[in-house]
């Protein structure tokens, strides 16, 4: 199945009020996005499948940055890969790419005010970071230490997780001589890790905060953790990048159920998919993979399912034959690493989701049209995810 998706027909609400429940008295919980374009007679005819206009439903996805890899391109202004899942009064965050703060800022995450000292993260009830390739967490630092000033200080102690420390370099590429490491005492720092020593990096300007302004300190306000993955499946990070498991649930609250899986973005390890279950419906984040049996297990019978893709294409024009080595080892890296605009949609189809919504494209400059090819074997309804785009889950 082959769709034109014009760049017209973007989804967008106004803003919607929800009681906050946050100690803020009346202040509520906004969501909102800016209206979209019409888009032409022509435009609306092709469209078979996109996100509605966004009905304010409890439980929502937005599309916080959609661009996929550390490269910005020039005259590009789309935000780094972060999604929040809105679900009543408080939202989740999966991944931190570059923007982050100030996309939601611009999705109306935060109370009505949304004043610069006011939100958005006093509605904040997590993070979720699915492997730490600088792109997913390059703007963390704006969440966790910028917030002190953007919300942060309002809220209960809220949890970060992401995948623990790898345990061993990765292989080297090629031949040649060994390079040497970035600090080689802890090489491959895990998400705990990574939270106190962004504390150290920050320390001369927190102390500030703190003795100055009388702040908190920020790890009064968040800890950073490890998922849990069981041991069995941790112990050569160099082997098999995603052995065939079952999920796990690992964290739970009043308002969703997360469970987890490896996936395969080798040779980042431990990487991670996340399924988050709520009263209204689930969605799945499938962070950065190849394809992976993991996921499609992970994903069964989802509401939505985010996944990553790349143009293949793209990659290959990119890095013409021949190929020195440093390109040859970048190449196979987009196309083993990642999930193919070929492959995205029979994944969709194995997991039987409702809806499938493209996020990390890669690029991202690339038009719309470009992706009707992820669609190839799937039924449901595709989304070309753009930044904030915002899909109701539920009926």
């Amino acid at each position: 199945m082959c769709v034109d998706l014009p760049t017209e027909m973007r989804s967008g609400i106004g803003r919607r009020r929800l009681m906050a429940g946050l100690g803020l008295g009346a202040a509520g919980l906004a969501l909102g996005a800016a209206a979209p374009a019409e888009a032409s007679g022509a435009g609306k005819a092709r469209r078979k499948f996109g996100p509605p206009k966004s009905r304010g439903s409890r439980t929502r996805l937005v599309l916080l940055g959609t661009a996929g890899g550390p490269a910005i391109f020039p005259g590009n202004e789309t935000a780094g890969i972060a999604s929040a899942l809105v679900v009543g009064d408080r939202y989740y965050l999966i991944d931190a790419g570059h923007g982050v703060l100030s996309q939601l800022h611009k999705a109306n995450l935060g109370p009505e005010s949304n004043t610069a000292l006011d939100g958005p993260l006093d509605a904040l009830a997590g993070i979720f970071l699915t492997h730490l390739h600088s792109d997913h967490v390059v703007d963390l630092n704006n969440v966790l230490v910028n917030g002190l000033y953007n919300g942060l200080q309002s809220v209960k102690k809220i949890p970060v997780w992401g995948p623990g420390n790898r345990g061993a370099l990765p292989p080297l590429f090629g031949t040649g001589p060994l390079p040497s490491p970035v600090s080689p005492g802890n090489p491959t720092p895990g998400t705990r890790e990574m939270g106190e020593l962004m504390m150290q990096l920050f320390a001369t300007d927190l102390n500030d905060r703190i003795f100055d302004n009388r702040k908190p300190v920020p790890t009064q306000l968040w800890e950073a953790k490890d998922v849990p993955v069981p041991e069995r499946y941790l112990g050569d990070p160099n082997g098999t990048p995603a052995p065939a498991m079952k999920p796990f649930t690992f964290y739970e609250d009043e308002r969703v159920k997360v469970s987890a899986t490896l996936v395969n973005h080798a040779p980042v390890f431990p990487a991670l998919a996340y399924r988050f279950d709520t009263d209204d419906g689930s969605v799945v984040f499938s962070g950065d993979t190849a394809k992976c049996p993991n996921l499609v297990r992970l994903a069964r019978n989802a509401d939505v399912l985010v996944h990553e893709v790349i143009d293949e294409d793209w990659a290959a024009k990119l890095f013409p034959v021949p190929r020195s080595e440093a390109e040859e080892g970048l190449y196979q890296h987009l196309v083993q690493a990642h999930t193919l605009k070929t492959e995205v949609g029979s994944i969709a189809a194995q997991a039987n989701v409702d809806t499938l919504v493209l996020s990390h494209l890669v690029p991202v400059i690339q038009p719309e049209s470009v992706w009707a090819a992820c669609a190839e074997g799937f039924k449901g309804r595709m989304v070309v995810g753009r930044d904030l785009d915002v899909i109701d889950i539920g009926r």
